[in-house]
């Protein structure tokens, strides 16, 4: 269709003119060349009056095919692909015009062939050119201003960044590194892979550069932490990309570069999540997810949102945290097909949480609320974090059970693996609550068991951040505690995966990897602050009670089956049934004047491999400020 409105537009028009001119000189260029610059006085009218026909025809071509919707300072492949349909399609009708109607005498079959050669030829060049004079007039007088920098990979994510960088006044790029050997010495838009990424001390003092991009978001994790260390090595400034998530849902741009932050040397392999199951678990059902204010709750709800739902209740008890989500939401623009609801309420309270299962009747309901921080938990609070994790977590699940909802996923913890706690042993009995609560039909009950999530509230690397900072020093409990670590993301969406494929009963566990030197941890951030490691001092405080040395994702007595995803396995762990569920939560109600001994006593008898810390007292101090692990 001829877009009219185009032609109210000075720069489509000015195009436009410069291609009705280029294509005349095409159409001459090509009898000139047929007849090698002597024109026969038979054919130089015959080619002027088919001008007549032909220019006209090319126009409509042009129009038709869009190539005015472009701007020419940013002319790029798929504008050259629009230059070549736009000729093709007039070529050919300029041929089939002519050999059906011969209007105006004799075209040479040599002259059908050179114009859409000619043509497309000079309107190319015309834009590309006029792109690369646009670019240098704008910023080719800035690049040798910026700071000097070698950029490390040198694949798709690489070559934006050096297209990017081109235009930007802060850096110069000296040149690549990337281990694929077949390229070292080509030119990738201007800037030549030196070597690899193994010669970057040597290249970085040859060209005095102290400044590194780490631009290879999409491969292996191990690899850009072998990078990173190679970089940190030389004492350079180590930068880095965004992660390959934030790039390809178009959150950032490949030029937002940053400091590389321990997260990067954690990351993890990107999760390979069953779409359509997901999207028939959730689109254009109601989910209800408790604990929606904290880190796995808050980012529960986000990755929810993706797969459409008709409603998403997310509760909890703290206004704050669901004020700050909330306001999140209302930045984001979502669709307003999905109605969010924020919902204030106590997992205990049985009357609100029937009341908004009957109001929204949702499909799934993801129980995220709990007590997780093991050093409050243990002392003055032991019998709340018994009545909010297992009575909260039975309120909630007794409550879907009779609403008849289609799954109820209970996020737990590592923790509750040969607890050594009373969050740890709290969330067990959460496990064997839920496992007492499943019957033979009805809703289907799944835990998913994982362990520590980077960036979480009480999580180490944040105090250790502002521990270095401070100027030190870093406070670790133990020189060999170790944890797992995932990022938030990834827990969430396994959780839902584990969800999703759960038939009721089980406990899933994930995939944690290796586990981390929290030491170890401790060293990388003072590395990549720009510090050497004996300028923050590290100090052992001792292990906090009920604190762990190292995790475990299985019990004594546990061990698991496949699944279909790598990810998740499930564990074969001792379960209950409502006889032993009712005697519990009947002790629970029980012991909330109770000596704190007393209680971590009786919780033995009811969590067989809990091992109760006799070193802590009720009276008991709290514990120096030092990190949470958890």
């Amino acid at each position: 269709m001829f877009n009219w409105h185009l032609i109210k537009n000075y720069r489509a028009l000015t195009a436009f003119s410069h291609d009705i001119a280029v294509a005349i000189i095409a159409w001459l260029m090509a009898y000139w060349i047929r007849f090698n610059f002597d024109i026969p006085a038979t054919y130089l009218s015959t080619m002027w009056l088919n001008l007549l026909w032909v220019i006209p025809l090319q126009a409509s071509c042009f129009f038709a095919l869009g190539l005015y919707q472009g701007v020419w300072r940013f002319a790029s492949i798929p504008d050259l692909k629009r230059i070549l349909k736009a000729i093709g399609v007039s070529a050919l009708l300029i041929a089939f015009t002519y050999l059906m109607l011969k209007p105006f005498g004799v075209i040479p079959r040599s002259v059908l062939l050179l114009n859409p050669i000619l043509l497309l030829l000079a309107m190319g060049a015309s834009r590309f050119a006029y792109r690369a004079w646009k670019e240098h007039h704008q910023y080719g007088g800035l690049v040798a201003k910026g700071q000097p920098v070698i950029v490390l990979g040198a694949g798709e994510a690489a070559v934006a960044l050096v297209k990017d960088l081109a235009r930007s006044e802060a850096w110069q790029v000296v040149g690549l590194l990337d281990d694929e050997r077949s390229i070292v010495g080509r030119q990738l838009f201007g800037a030549k892979v030196l070597g690899v990424i193994s010669d970057l001390p040597r290249l970085a003092a040859q060209y005095q550069v102290e400044h590194v991009i780490v631009a290879m978001p999409s491969v292996d994790h191990s690899k850009r932490r072998a990078a990173v260390d190679i970089a940190n090595s030389c004492n350079m400034t180590v930068l880095t990309v965004p992660a390959f998530d934030d790039l390809m849902s178009g959150k950032v741009s490949i030029s937002q570069i940053r400091n590389v932050e321990v997260e990067d040397l954690l990351g993890r392999e990107p999760v390979q999540l069953d779409a359509l199951g997901l999207h028939e678990l959730i689109e254009h059902n109601a989910v209800l997810v408790t604990g929606a204010g904290g880190s796995i709750g808050s980012e529960l709800c986000r990755q929810i949102l993706k797969y459409h739902p008709s409603k998403l209740i997310c509760v909890d008890t703290s206004e704050f945290s669901l004020y700050q989500i909330e306001q999140e939401f209302s930045q984001l623009g979502l669709d307003a097909k999905t109605d969010i609801r924020f919902v204030t309420a106590n997992v205990r309270n049985e009357q609100r949480i029937k009341a908004l299962l009957t109001t929204y009747q949702p499909a799934v309901v993801y129980h995220a609320a709990a007590y997780k921080h093991v050093p409050l938990m243990e002392n003055v609070n032991v019998a709340e974090a018994l009545s909010n994790n297992v009575l909260g977590t039975y309120t909630v699940a007794k409550a879907c059970k009779e609403a008849d909802v289609g799954k109820f996923v209970l996020v737990s913890t590592d923790k509750a693996v040969n607890p050594t706690n009373v969050m740890g042993a709290s969330k067990r009995l959460a496990e064997m609550v839920c496992q007492g609560l499943q019957g033979k039909s009805g809703t289907k009950f799944v835990t998913v068991r994982f362990g520590n999530v980077l960036g979480s509230s009480g999580s180490v690397i944040p105090k250790f951040r502002e521990q270095i900072a401070n100027g030190g020093p870093v406070t670790i409990t133990h020189p060999e505690i170790t944890r797992y670590f995932m990022s938030i993301p990834e827990a969430a969406q396994l959780v839902m995966q584990a969800g999703m494929m759960g038939a009721g009963g089980e406990i899933f566990v994930l995939d944690m990897g290796e586990s981390v030197k929290i030491v170890n941890l401790a060293k990388d951030m003072i590395r990549l602050s720009g510090m050497a490691e004996d300028e923050i001092e590290i100090i052992y405080t001792g292990l906090r009670p009920g604190e762990k040395l190292y995790e475990e994702l299985l019990a004594d007595d546990e061990h698991t089956l496949s699944t279909p995803h790598d990810k998740l396995r499930i564990a074969s762990a001792r379960s209950a049934d409502m006889i032993w569920v009712k005697k519990l939560l009947k002790w629970i109600t029980s012991i909330h004047n109770e000596d704190e001994h007393v209680i971590k006593a009786g919780l033995k008898t009811w969590v067989e491999e809990y091992k109760m810390d006799l070193s802590s007292k009720t009276h008991a101090s709290f514990a120096p400020e030092t990190t949470t692990i958890h």
